[in-house]
């Protein structure tokens, strides 16, 4: 009987704690985007100097990602992020721009399998299996306190959700009445904002979680844009 009633109460505490585990899994992938694309720029470069810089940005993405993929649960995304890690700062030390390529190829290949990773809801089974090894030692006040975060963080993330919905629809309006040119470079910009604001490790949960939804909408938006020089 105690041992369904652990189970009952693990499932009970999953599902409540499972929505801010995901969107901490969102927050990270959100980070490996940025370090992507900052590779992706290094790669473009045949200055060493540049490419070192643009791997710095890289390496600082990644290493601002550590507690947010501890949060995640992902094992399999966090041992290929720390291995990233180990890559991307050999590539900051290289004094040739062939090593220094090889290694940020060897780089972006990783990142790119973190972020093909974190976006597979399977791999969060992880995060089930620690807590329920953990929940016979939970108390009765440690699950109401669990019970009462979870819905808080839940109420606030729906708050924030409505909020932005006025946010997709003006975008929307930019992208169907103003120059494509001009429509990609305000939507750009806004999209650049949030990644800057979702690398600051002193952000409230609610401003991360609002930086993040809105870099989701503006991407959508930019998709919307497309090519510019393919509408002419």
């Amino acid at each position: 009987m105690k041992k369904n009633i652990y189970f009952f109460c693990t499932v009970v505490l999953f599902s409540l704690s499972s929505f801010a585990t995901n969107v901490e899994c969102e927050y990270a992938n959100s980070n490996m985007g940025y370090a992507k694309s900052q590779l992706t720029a290094a790669l473009q470069t045949q200055d060493i100097n540049q490419a070192r810089f643009y791997a710095y940005k890289a390496l600082n993405a990644l290493e601002k990602s550590k507690a947010q993929l501890n949060n995640c649960g992902c094992k399999s995304a966090k041992t290929t992020l720390y291995e990233n890690i180990e890559v991307l700062t050999l590539a900051t030390r290289s004094t040739t721009l062939e090593g220094t390529i090889s290694y940020l190829n060897e780089s972006i290949a990783l990142t790119k399998n973190t972020i093909m990773v974190l976006e597979s809801h399977d791999t969060h089974h992880s995060a089930y299996s620690d807590y329920a090894l953990s929940i016979n030692t939970t108390t009765s006040s440690t699950s109401t306190h669990t019970d009462k975060m979870a819905k808080k963080g839940k109420s606030l993330f729906e708050t924030i959700d409505s909020s932005l919905e006025k946010y997709r629809i003006s975008l929307d309006r930019v992208v169907e009445s103003v120059d494509c040119k001009e429509a990609t470079a305000f939507a750009t910009k806004i999209y650049e904002e949030c990644e800057a604001q979702l690398l600051n490790p002193n952000i409230t949960e609610g401003s991360k979680y609002y930086n993040l939804r809105t870099k989701e909408i503006t991407q959508e938006a930019l998709n919307k844009i497309g090519n510019c020089s393919a509408t002419k």
